[in-house]
């Protein structure tokens, strides 16, 4: 799909999506619950899509009405895995099932789409070639065999919190206790808090020994509960950002949160007022919109931007490249991204990169200059009504079917 975008103003009031990050742990604790749960406001993406799947894999029951999810919860150590089980394009519910996947002692195939086979998962092929276990890692899927043993866990603390969280959902199930011993630096932090919450929701306890050091009881079992999803502070973000532009436009639905993207509210008036410096460690999803919203302000400087290479598209180079057609220099190193200000029209269309981080944020800049977008579609990784959003917004937004 390509989507062409003219200037405009935007104008209005728009609810806060519900949290992708929140709503695929509260799906997952359901589904482990012995019971019937509600999960309330939730929106269905490509990723909570392929959560749902995995849930059903794991011999759940899955019932959809409006926005609310009902799930019956199953037993993952007799979850029937004969047949290859996708996870779509979505790398934390590959990271979250897979622990969960090794529970039964059965064989299972995890599979994907788009470059989600090519993301790393070290953490796991570690854990599995200590304890013995399958981990068989090719370009199609990933073939695993457990049965995972409780014990303690040594996890580099800089990498991606989902292997963590992975790690969470499935030792409290164990019938001996745990830990989880994180090598510092921690990054993500916000991310494994997320998930202590809905784990405690759902009746389970993990508690911190100390700021690198996770202890997880065993013998625990999840109790089924109801549930409501949290606004998205990482999808609010791009809303926001037109607010920032000058645009009158009221985000609303956001709370107290955990999340690690709040931290936009302090980071965007800093680009607004100067070229300010910005670790974005522990909020990586918020680089794309910083790196756009600073171009058509006063540039800024990322820290924190090496994780960027392995998300649905290497982001930095992405938004270098789509950066670059609207007149915009910046200067990729290995932890750091500087932006120079100044925009104007594209001459050509903007690739999407199969990203749909990189077509939110720069559709927020053709509101401002014009111009086309090609592979749009990708907004329904996380947020499929996006541009419906924009049109309630007043912007003109024009679709247009992709070229062959």
């Amino acid at each position: 799909m390509e989507i062409e975008i003219y200037p405009s103003r935007a104008e209005g009031i728009v609810k806060a999506p519900p949290s992708k990050s929140a709503a695929h742990r509260l799906l997952l604790c359901a589904g482990l619950a012995k019971g019937r749960s509600t999960v309330r406001n939730v929106a269905f993406s490509e990723d909570i899509l392929a959560t749902l799947d995995v849930l059903r894999a794991l011999g759940a029951e899955v019932d959809i009405q409006g926005d609310t999810v009902t799930v019956t919860g199953s037993d993952p150590f007799r979850a029937e895995t004969e047949r290859p089980i996708s996870c779509r394009e979505s790398g934390s519910t590959l990271r979250f099932c897979i622990p969960l996947f090794l529970l039964s002692g059965r064989p299972c195939t995890l599979t994907g789409k788009g470059r989600l086979m090519q993301r790393p998962q070290s953490v796991y092929e570690r854990i599995c070639e200590k304890q013995g276990l399958t981990f068989e890692k090719t370009d199609d899927g990933i073939r695993l065999q457990g049965p995972l043993q409780p014990g303690t866990f040594e996890v580099q603390g800089n990498i991606s919190s989902q292997f963590i969280t992975g790690l969470l959902f499935a030792l409290p199930l164990l019938d001996a206790d745990s830990r989880i011993e994180l090598i510092p630096p921690v990054e993500s932090r916000s991310y494994l808090h997320i998930t202590a919450e809905a784990l405690k929701a759902f009746g389970i306890a993990v508690t911190w020994q100390n700021e690198n050091t996770l202890l997880i009881p065993g013998g625990q079992r999840y109790q089924p509960k109801d549930v409501t999803v949290e606004g998205d502070y990482s999808n609010a973000a791009f809303f926001s950002a037109l607010a920032t532009l000058g645009d009158p436009v009221t985000v609303t639905g956001l709370g107290e949160s955990h999340q690690g993207d709040r931290i936009y509210q302090e980071y965007f008036p800093l680009l607004k007022a100067g070229k300010p410096t910005l670790d974005v460690t522990d909020c990586p999803d918020l680089a794309p919109i910083l790196m756009a919203l600073s171009a058509a302000l006063n540039g800024c400087v990322l820290t924190g931007t090496r994780r960027l290479k392995i998300k649905e598209s290497d982001r930095g180079a992405a938004m270098e490249a789509e950066l670059k057609k609207l007149g915009v220099r910046c200067v990729l190193e290995e932890d750091r991204i500087e932006v120079f200000p100044g925009i104007h029209a594209p001459a050509e269309p903007i690739d999407g990169h199969n990203d749909h981080r990189i077509v939110m944020a720069m559709s927020v800049l053709l509101t401002r200059v014009g111009g086309m977008i090609r592979g749009a579609e990708a907004v329904t990784k996380s947020f499929p009504d996006y541009f419906e959003q924009f049109e309630n917004l007043k912007i003109e937004v024009k679709k247009h079917a992709a070229r062959q």
